[in-house]
């Protein structure tokens, strides 16, 4: 009676749970093709001849030209954590507090997710389309008649420039960030300029610094890795491009703030 009574349940439930499978075992795969290439570009890495100026050109696409975004984001996410704290703090009493929170906010966490993400967004992506893109025109196939390792000629370059420009990036963030909750401080809510910058390098750490920055190296490596092996692996002409650029785009994001959590538990609760 009890299995004639599920029966129907089972039935709607086999097929979610074959699209769960499914969707395990693609991302099995994603990770190790991810590893795979990673493992190949650290070794092409160390083997010359090698490429400045290739990496040079990736450093001023993924870094210089990267600039003008994230000073504007970072700035307004200064602002806005600045004017969301005051709001409590007014009701504590505790307005000299903002700039502690604003700035361990910003060097621990904000400054280095922020940047991550928004060059993922836009190098991750513009990297993903351009070697899909090869790999639809069979650009790649060429490079490999030339003798010309593909892994070395497009993702040892980008995986360099991002990962040495992503922290760059991100002190750069952090500054722009703990301005704009100064300007908050000092214009809106009357805190003396000395004070506010007093109190703020008071609570920061090095550790604080360095861990932001830690994490922001391996961010570089998820979001060149990511979208290299996305732009590998297009089929379909250009909806192919297409659908691997929204793909490297979630997939770093993903990678991003699951490595984020891994480390924040790392740094502050695992080894405090």
């Amino acid at each position: 009676m009890f299995r004639q009574m599920f029966s129907p349940v089972k039935s709607l439930l086999k097929p979610v749970k074959n699209n769960i499978l499914n969707q395990l075992e693609t991302f099995v795969f994603f990770l190790g093709g991810i590893f795979n290439l990673a493992f190949q570009a650290f070794y092409w890495a160390f083997v010359p001849p090698y490429k400045r100026r290739r990496i040079f050109e990736q450093a001023k696409k993924s870094g210089l030209e990267s600039l003008p975004l994230v000073s504007l984001i970072s700035f307004f996410i200064g602002v806005i954590l600045a004017f969301q704290i005051s709001y409590l703090m007014k009701r504590l009493g505790s307005e000299l507090y903002i700039s502690s929170i604003v700035a361990l906010s910003i060097v621990r966490e904000l400054g280095p997710v922020i940047t991550s993400l928004v060059v993922a967004g836009r190098v991750g992506a513009a990297i993903t389309a351009e070697i899909g893109s090869m790999q639809v025109t069979e650009q790649i196939d060429a490079l490999e008649t030339l003798a010309a390792n593909p892994v070395k000629y497009l993702v040892v370059p980008r995986f360099i420039a991002l990962s040495l420009m992503l922290p760059i990036l991100t002190l750069y963030a952090d500054i722009i960030g703990i301005l704009g909750g100064w300007i908050i401080g000092v214009f809106r809510l009357g805190i003396s300029s000395r004070l506010y910058l007093n109190i703020t390098f008071d609570s920061l750490m090095f550790k604080d610094l360095l861990t932001g920055l830690t994490k922001t190296v391996f961010f570089g490596m998820i979001i060149a890795f990511v979208s290299c092996y996305e732009g590998f692996n297009v089929e379909g002409g250009a909806e192919g491009v297409g659908r691997a650029t929204t793909k490297s785009v979630v997939n770093s994001f993903i990678l991003i703030i699951a490595c984020d959590t891994f480390f924040t538990a790392l740094f502050y609760f695992i080894f405090p």
